[in-house]
């Protein structure tokens, strides 16, 4: 079997597996969901031509071939984790210690910049590398070498841990002067010039099939297309931040997050508003390799930005 070809953290699932010998025991020490586990162990099956783990009466156990694994997986994230994990002990006020997170200007703004700015002081030492998607591959989230990805994820690999930071849905933000302010309609929004966020990246987004639109828009604009609608798109962009083209610009409309809305188009000249047509809230979410899952350093950031988190105006 060629290592090219199989996912690295399947062996640290595969490591628990055949410790639990329990798909649920395994997913409940994994953090993880059941069907995440029970899909990893079909991977595994699949990657080592064995069953690995049989039902038997007296509980699932492992195959001869597992058996034989057991102590090459435990030297392997033995290995791994003396890479990754410098001390058994994180200490945030001493340390010198650099966190790279992939992510978009939408969670730099929302969650990252504000977390920073209230601990920078408290953690002098620490700093932060904050990348985004289209400079990051999946690979390096995977190996480890990126901590945590934040975004809205839809198929984030089954391998990865995940944590939900937050639900969010859409708010229109234009100039006061813009014709939906003053009639918050659907017939006024398709009406308005808009501006589209594009992003890339670790599959976060839904995309809506070529038949169905020509640009492969995103979810917002699936949403209007199953009300047979569409909107007159005149400036694409891959940034959130469009203000000061709002503000110069009276005509055009940006719908973004509701958080953004709040955290960065606060101004006198323009104004938030709710969307004229119902669209399902947005999970947020940060998901990081099972590889840093025990490291200490990455432990207190998760814990840290989840607590942060709760404390943000919805």
């Amino acid at each position: 079997m060629n290592i090219r070809n199989i996912d690295l953290n399947l062996l640290v699932y595969l490591n628990v597996l055949l410790e639990e010998k329990s798909v649920s025991r395994a997913a409940n020490k994994l953090a993880l969901t059941q069907p995440t586990v029970s899909a990893a162990l079909k991977r595994l099956r699949e990657y080592f031509s064995d069953p690995l783990l049989v039902r038997t009466s007296g509980g699932m156990q492992p195959t001869e071939k597992a058996l034989a694994l057991k102590p090459q997986i435990s030297e392997f994230i033995r290995l791994s984790e003396s890479i990754t994990q410098s001390d058994s002990h994180f200490e945030p006020k001493t340390a010198n210690h650099t966190f790279k997170i992939l992510t978009n200007d939408y969670i730099e703004s929302c969650l990252l910049f504000p977390f920073i700015a209230s601990t920078a002081a408290i953690y002098p030492n620490l700093s932060y590398n904050i990348t985004s998607p289209g400079d990051t591959h999946l690979t390096e989230l995977q190996e480890g070498s990126v901590d945590l990805a934040i975004n809205r994820f839809k198929q984030a690999p089954t391998s990865f841990h995940q944590k939900r930071l937050w639900r969010d849905n859409f708010r229109v933000v234009c100039h006061q002067n813009n014709p939906y302010a003053a009639t918050q309609t659907l017939e006024t929004y398709l009406s308005q010039p808009h501006i589209w966020v594009s992003r890339s990246g670790i599959t976060s987004e839904n995309r809506i099939s070529v038949d169905s639109h020509p640009n492969k828009l995103g979810e917002l604009d699936e949403a209007l297309w199953q009300l047979e609608k569409r909107r007159n798109i005149q400036v694409f962009t891959r940034h959130f931040q469009a203000q000061k083209l709002i503000t110069q610009s009276p005509s055009l409309l940006l719908t973004i997050p509701n958080r953004l809305a709040l955290a960065s188009f606060q101004t006198e000249q323009l104004v938030t508003l709710p969307l004229p047509f119902q669209m399902v809230p947005q999970e947020v979410s940060m998901v990081w390799s099972p590889i840093k899952h025990y490291d200490p350093a990455h432990s207190w950031l998760r814990q840290q930005l989840s607590e942060f988190a709760m404390t943000l105006a919805s």
